[in-house]
Parts: structure tokens; C-alpha cells; sequence
């Protein structure tokens, strides 16, 4: 053959080589474009922010053929309408709290936080290696909806009161804005729970249509300028020793991704789990010394208060756990795995933050 012959025969193959080739490389690399509705509104950067910090990993990952939209709460559904658009597929993903939607099963409860549950690290560690998120999606399935771990608050606060309480009858017929199966316990305490959106807690406590209410921790509360209208700042919110927020993703939208995109999806989940507690711990001590700065009276809920709601709780669990088996296999796993982790804590953590914070003045 000669060379000139041999060259032309060489760069067709070379085309018809780049011909099979490319659609190959396009297909495991397709270009998506998701709505991602949020049960947040924007004003909160720290929690709303998990998912642009999810959806610039994933545009970053794929060099922009995976892109994400963030939608705020109310731009496409309402806080509590989010897991219902999720698994009809009007938006292929959102980032929530599983407990806004106990009203549909306490089961969704499990995944975000349950009164005298897990604190932060101990849930990471019972959803990622303590069977917590196989739990989660086997309950999930039933909802066509697959869940990522998404964000961390740490312990929450317990709330901002507009007046004081001292004793369980304090808490006869007060209004109290809280979310999840906290709700049920406050209710057998004789509170009375109100669900409200984030973005209406403020105008509630405001006209009085609520005398209390809870939102997340100094950072967040301080932004909604709760301590204006109720001057009561109570500690610790023991329905969220450790609150999970969650991705939530259309089943079958999950499924057709790319086990590739499915790796980049999981990975960007991971590092908005991780980039939320974070930032809640840099920012919330500063916002703390604000408030209290500003008038915002702190008080630890009396013990009397919480040796009731303790009790109040288990009541609540073995009522649910006897009608409702997904939650029944949730909540003897995550209490079991409590159990565990506080035999390992207060050898250890407990004695060395103990220690520490009694010592932090002297340097």
C-alpha cells in the first residue's frame, strides 16, 4: 500500500473510531437539568444554603452537564407540601426535615430527629454505619422517594416563650409552635402544638396567635428576630439532640441516573451534611452572646419539665410502635444504637467537654 493510501485508510478509521466512540461517552455523561424545591426560605443562608452547596458540587463534578436548581420554599411548594411533590414527580428533588410530614406516617420522623434521640455525631454515625439509612430507605421506598442525609443543626435550643415556665402546668393550653412527634409529647404535657412554617413564626408569636415557639438555634433565631416578641430563650431542645435534614429524590429519577451521577450525588449530599454542622457551630456562639446581649433571658427548661416529657415520650413511642411497624423497627434500632454510643460517650467525650468547659476561662 502506499503511504498516501495508508494515511487516508488511518484517519477514516480514526473517524469511524471518534464515531462509536463519542455517543458511548455521552451516555454515561448525559446532561440533566433537576428543580431541587427547598422547605427553606432563602433569608436562612446556613440551612437553605445546603442546597446550593449540593448543587454547586454537582455542576462542579460533572463540569456543568448534571445541573441542580435550588427553588426556595413557596416558589414552586409550600414547607409541608415537599415530600408529596417529590414522590408525585412535579420536582425531582428536595432538601427537607423527614418530621414536617408525621401528619402522613411518624415513620418520616426517624431519619430528621425524635425527642431524646440521637445528637449529631451519633446520628451521622446511626444512618451511615448503624443501619439507620437503610432503615430510612426501606420506609422511603413506600413513598417513591430515595434519601441522602443533607445538613446537621447540632442540638437545637428549646424555644422562645413569651413568658416563663416553671413547672409542667405552665405549659396547660400554651400555644407552641413545634414540629415532628415533638407535637404529640408537648400535647400530652397539655401544650397545644401549631404547625408554622419557618417564615410565619414570626407574626405568630408577634399577635399572639402562638405564646411559644421553636426554631432551630442562636444563628438561625437571631435572623428571625425572635427574642423582639418573646424574651424567653430556653435550653436545650430535647426533640432535637441532633436534627438531620434530608435530600429527598424522585425514586425513579434516582434510579435512571448514571451509576456515575449517583456516586457525585451521594458525595455532594455528604459534604452539605457536613459543611451545615459547621457552619451552625462556627456561627451560633457569636449570635448567642447578641441576644443575650439584647435582652434575651436564657433559662435551662426545669427539670421538672423534662423528667415529664421523657416519660411523656416513651408513652408516645410504645402507642405509635404498636400500630405502625415501620416505626417500630426504626425506633428500637435508633434507641438501641443510643444506648451504645452513650456507654462509649461518657468514658471519653462527656469527661473531656466536661472538664473543659469548666476550665475554658483559664486558657
Amino acid at each position: 500500500m502506499k503511504r498516501r493510501e495508508f494515511l487516508k485508510s488511518a484517519a477514516l478509521g480514526a473517524v469511524a473510531g471518534g464515531a462509536v466512540a463519542a455517543p458511548a461517552i455521552a451516555q454515561s455523561a448525559p446532561e440533566i437539568r433537576w428543580r431541587l424545591s427547598s422547605a427553606f426560605p432563602k433569608s436562612l443562608d446556613t440551612i437553605y444554603g445546603a442546597a446550593d452547596v449540593f448543587a454547586k458540587f454537582v455542576s462542579e463534578a460533572t463540569d456543568g452537564k448534571f445541573v441542580v436548581q435550588p427553588f426556595a420554599a413557596g416558589e414552586i411548594v409550600g414547607t409541608f407540601q415537599t415530600a408529596d411533590a417529590i414522590g408525585n414527580g412535579t420536582v425531582e428533588m428536595g432538601h427537607t426535615a423527614g418530621y414536617y410530614y408525621v401528619g402522613k406516617d411518624p415513620t418520616f420522623a426517624l431519619g430528621a430527629a425524635v425527642p431524646f434521640g440521637l445528637n449529631s455525631r451519633q446520628q451521622n454515625a446511626w444512618l451511615y454505619h448503624g443501619g439507620g439509612n437503610e432503615i430510612v430507605n426501606e420506609f422511603m421506598a413506600k413513598q417513591n422517594i430515595y434519601a441522602l442525609p443533607g445538613g446537621n443543626t447540632g442540638t437545637q435550643m428549646g424555644g422562645w416563650f413569651r413568658k416563663e415556665v416553671k413547672t409542667v402546668a405552665d405549659l396547660q393550653g400554651l400555644k407552641m409552635r413545634i414540629a415532628g412527634i415533638a407535637g404529640q409529647v408537648m400535647a400530652k404535657l397539655g401544650a397545644v402544638p401549631q404547625q408554622v412554617a419557618g417564615g410565619d413564626i414570626y407574626p405568630a408569636l408577634e399577635r399572639g396567635t402562638i405564646d411559644a415557639a421553636e426554631w432551630i438555634g442562636p444563628y438561625d433565631d437571631e435572623k428571625l428576630g425572635f427574642n423582639k416578641v418573646a424574651p424567653f430563650y430556653y435550653y436545650p431542645g430535647w426533640w432535637e439532640g441532633g436534627l438531620t435534614l434530608h435530600f429527598y429524590i424522585n425514586k425513579g429519577k434516582w434510579e435512571s441516573l448514571p451509576k456515575s451521577y449517583q456516586a457525585i450525588v451521594q458525595a455532594a449530599a455528604m459534604a452539605a451534611n457536613v459543611d451545615m454542622l459547621a457552619k451552625y457551630d462556627a456561627r451560633n456562639p457569636a449570635a448567642l452572646r447578641r441576644l443575650v446581649g439584647a435582652g434575651a433571658q436564657l433559662r435551662p427548661y426545669p427539670n421538672e419539665i423534662m423528667e415529664a416529657a421523657l416519660k411523656a415520650t416513651n408513652e408516645v413511642y410504645a402507642d405509635i410502635s404498636a400500630k405502625n411497624a415501620d416505626f417500630k423497627k426504626g425506633i428500637d434500632s435508633l434507641r438501641a444504637f443510643r444506648g451504645e454510643e452513650y456507654l462509649w460517650f461518657q468514658v471519653a467525650e462527656y469527661t473531656y467537654d466536661s472538664f473543659m468547659i469548666r476550665n475554658r476561662t483559664k486558657g
